[in-house]
């Protein structure tokens, strides 16, 4: 097995490389590696693509040792390719993936290179988009939007502070949601909306209770707009994952499992991906049922 250590090589997180190359000099196994350090948004995804062309029958296991920016960009690059696994070293700020596998250690080489590949979903939006985590809009995208910017700028609280802008400018939308083919709450506006492959969001809202990530659904988590009070009620609900089964929480919620979404907004809107922003007013999302071989730790 040939490994692909991929690093976000942001200043911030200059020391990961060293920290890296450090635990694999130091494994049992001699390994047959190579470290690639990205250089901007979305390099990631252009670098495991043109790998995957370049060596179609070479078994491979790309690392992406980040957070879920930097998964979400290994993942979407290894989508259709054969012999590739993704694996990870939670070298990241923002880690809500890894929280479907509770208890297993995604900071160690050996445990890595000793793990079992598993195939798992992803969800593909669009033409050439994906979510291997979470896709959320609405509220939860508004407060994605503002932490992504202000977590540029070095805010050390952008999550929260998304959070209080999005409660006054996030939560009532007029986006129409239809799942297989049914439109869920026409005509009327909502708060939210999560589509769960995986459980976790935002580094503490458990947004997707019921979520397996390889089941060939979509855990559609639609929530109803609400008053100020009944959001500020819902919230401690909803952060952790009760909101399905509370019968005050759930009055405001529709759930269902479906293969496909249909989003659509008549003004430009943005879905959040794993984290990272995509605009427009239409989208479509399927589910890509094990597309991806996952290596959980051992």
């Amino acid at each position: 097995m040939h490994y692909c250590f991929i690093i976000n090589n942001e200043p911030s997180k200059a020391g990961n490389a060293e920290l890296i190359e450090a635990q694999i000099k130091k494994t049992d196994t001699p390994l047959d590696y190579r470290i690639y350090k990205t250089t901007a948004q979305k390099t990631a995804t252009q670098f495991v693509k043109e790998f995957c062309a370049g060596n179609p029958d070479r078994e491979t296991c790309f690392v992406a040792c980040g957070g879920d920016g930097t998964i979400n960009e290994v993942a979407s690059g290894m989508v259709g390719a054969k012999n590739k696994h993704l694996a990870v070293l939670a070298y990241g700020s923002g880690n809500d993936f890894i929280k479907y596998y509770e208890g297993k250690d995604f900071l160690n080489v050996e445990n890595l290179i000793n793990g079992t590949p598993h195939k798992i979903d992803i969800l593909k939006i669009n033409e050439g988009s994906y979510s291997i985590n979470v896709c959320n809009f609405g509220f939860d995208s508004v407060v994605a939007s503002t932490a992504n910017k202000l977590s540029r700028k070095g805010n050390k609280n952008p999550y929260r502070w998304g959070i209080v802008k999005a409660i006054f400018c996030g939560r009532f939308n007029r986006i129409s949601v239809s799942a297989d083919g049914e439109a869920l709450n026409p005509g009327k506006r909502m708060l939210l909306c999560t589509l769960g492959n995986n459980n976790h969001v935002g580094g503490e809202f458990f947004c997707s209770p019921r979520a397996k990530n390889d089941d060939g659904l979509i855990e559609v988590g639609y929530c109803k707009t609400t008053t100020l009070a009944g959001f500020l009620g819902l919230l401690p609900i909803y952060t952790v994952g009760k909101h399905l089964d509370n019968p005050k929480a759930s009055k405001h919620f529709i759930y269902r499992q479906s293969k496909t979404v249909d989003v659509h907004s008549d003004k430009q809107i943005e879905l959040c991906l794993d984290g990272e922003m995509l605009a427009g007013t239409d989208f479509h999302i399927e589910i890509l049922p094990k597309a991806i071989s996952f290596i959980i730790p051992a």
